[in-house]
């Protein structure tokens, strides 16, 4: 695939595993944005947020974004707030295909609720919390997304496969 692929989509809705099964069955590259940024800063995201605060952690991934923009045949699993920004969106568009996986709150719920490094979810670790978070997203999400595909009950080589048929 000449192009980037940009996985969009709510914490837990599945895009790092996603990412990996399109990258381990199409040779593509594989970037993890949280991983990168962590890597990059030498801190978890949480300490991020902790020391410099959310607005830098955001300016963090649109320069990697930037960096990714240059490349191609990569297959990057992005943070769940990369959307939020317009300049995220206009750069991931530029170099690729941008696709949301879509999760019910229910689904999301059980698969983040042991994760401790979800610093936005702090407090909010139940369905109603977990919706009002995604419906505070979904128009950013949908807007910026050439296609969607729901991940409920599905392998990750299922949706892999839908995503490859629909580009």
């Amino acid at each position: 695939m000449r192009e980037n692929l940009y996985l969009i989509g709510f914490m837990g809705s599945g895009k790092s595993t996603v990412a990996r099964e399109l990258q381990m069955a199409h040779g593509m590259k594989l970037v993890e944005m949280d991983e990168q940024i962590a890597e990059d800063a030498g801190m978890s995201i949480p300490d991020i947020f902790a020391t410099r605060g959310e607005a830098a952690f955001r300016e963090m991934e649109t320069e990697l974004l930037r960096e990714i923009g240059r490349g191609a045949n990569t297959v990057i699993s992005c943070g769940g707030g990369v959307p939020m920004r317009p300049e995220n969106v206009e750069l991931m568009k530029k170099s690729g295909k941008i696709v949301l996986l879509t999760a019910k709150p229910e689904t999301v719920l059980a698969r983040v609720k042991n994760d401790e490094n979800r610093p936005l979810l702090k407090g909010r670790k139940t369905t109603e919390g977990i919706s009002e978070l995604m419906e505070q997203r979904r128009p950013a999400y949908e807007a910026a997304s050439d296609f969607s595909v729901p991940v409920d009950g599905r392998s990750a080589a299922e949706i892999a496969e839908e995503i490859l048929r629909r580009l």
